[in-house]
């Protein structure tokens, strides 16, 4: 069966939250992160911004470089997670298959569409004027077609607050013009090998054989022989029973200072925090994730004797971690935080039966 995907990408979601709670700023070069001088990174810019070259991962120095004039707020990540779940809230009602990447995106699977909508685009277009009227003006660009690869791509040919569909009768042709940086899952890097291999188009790419593209790229060769052909059987997976919680963030541009790193997984780490302690979590494994420049992945953990949420103790643990990759030798395109570890229910029972011991009472008494 030919499924409909959406993939939903809020605009600059974290200068447009900042731009609706505070309209002066409309119009203006907003840069969502540290100030210049306190080492570091921008997380989200406004289209204003995006102008003068600013984008996530970019040191506050640099991008102060590029725009003296812009504006610098801290992030309020709460802010962003009441927004971010009013969306998810106007998602469930057109189904449950909802798989969210990060904060400010998701993948929806509306083939069976709860209110009976028959047509993706429809649907799509609902759920965007919806955003805009629920969140008081934030916008969503959208993208519509038979698989998660080829959503994703539609979503960003049209931002901000745009809408593309790629019927599936359209996906080789469309592909074959596509220029190979626009391929979603291939980097600045990725792209350059390409190129001085002659491949610069989809169809350049699909001219390619199975086993010389694995000789090029190793197992993810066999990924771009499917995806360029519009192949991508990947479900629609929503949340299960959490055994792990994490964020990760790929940057626009591969990174190698380290210091630059640590100041997203400073950021991370903090985030992460805040997630375990509203869900009332603590774990005992915490896990750092690279990703480099040639999509190779690495995990480093650490499992400690307590159970922990907190961010000093997660922000130095991954510190230690990030001391056993090659952050600062070879360009890093994606990281990522996790605690995961969590308590059994009997390992709970036993906490509470620990603490409780140490009073001269009995627990019946309690």
């Amino acid at each position: 069966m030919i499924r409909k995907i959406i993939h939903i990408d809020m605009d600059a979601f974290f200068a447009s939250v900042e731009i609706r709670d505070n309209p002066f700023l409309r119009d203006k070069p907003v840069v969502v992160g540290g100030p210049p001088g306190s080492r570091s990174v921008v997380c989200t810019a406004s289209y204003e911004a995006r102008k003068y070259g600013i984008h996530s991962a970019m040191s506050s120095d640099k991008a102060f470089q590029l725009c003296p004039h812009a504006i610098f707020i801290k992030p309020r990540h709460e802010r962003y997670l009441e927004f971010s779940q009013i969306v998810r809230k106007i998602f469930s009602d057109y189904t449950d298959l909802v798989e969210p990447m990060s904060i400010d995106e998701a993948y929806l699977d509306v083939t069976d569409c709860k209110r009976s909508i028959p047509y993706a685009t429809r649907i799509a277009k609902e759920i965007r004027r919806r955003i805009r009227l629920e969140t008081g003006g934030l916008t969503a660009s959208a993208g519509i077609s038979c698989n998660k690869f080829l959503s994703k791509i539609a979503s960003d040919l049209h931002k901000p607050d745009g809408q593309t569909v790629i019927l599936p009768e359209q996906a080789e042709a469309f592909l074959a013009r596509l220029p190979i940086e626009k391929f979603h899952g291939i980097g600045k890097a990725t792209a350059k090998i390409m190129h001085e291999n002659q491949i610069r188009t989809g169809a350049d790419l699909r001219a390619r054989s199975k086993l010389e593209l694995i000789r090029l790229f190793g197992i993810t060769g066999e990924f771009y022989y499917n995806i360029v052909r519009g192949v991508d059987d990947r479900q629609v997976c929503p949340e299960r029973e959490r055994k792990s919680l994490g964020t990760e963030e790929t940057f626009q541009e591969d990174v190698t200072d380290p210091e630059t790193l640590k100041a997203v997984l400073k950021r991370q780490s903090g985030e992460v925090a805040k997630d375990l302690q509203k869900r009332k979590l603590a774990g005992r494994t915490i896990t750092l994730k690279v990703k480099y420049h040639d999509f190779r992945s690495i995990t480093r953990s650490a499992s400690i004797t307590q159970y922990v949420s907190d961010s000093n103790v997660i922000f130095e643990t991954i510190c230690s971690l990030l001391h056993k990759t090659d952050a600062g030798l070879i360009p890093i395109r994606l990281v990522g935080v996790t605690v995961s570890g969590f308590p059994k229910e009997e390992e709970l029972f036993q906490m509470e039966f620990d603490f409780m011991k140490d009073f001269p009472f009995t627990r019946q008494e309690w």
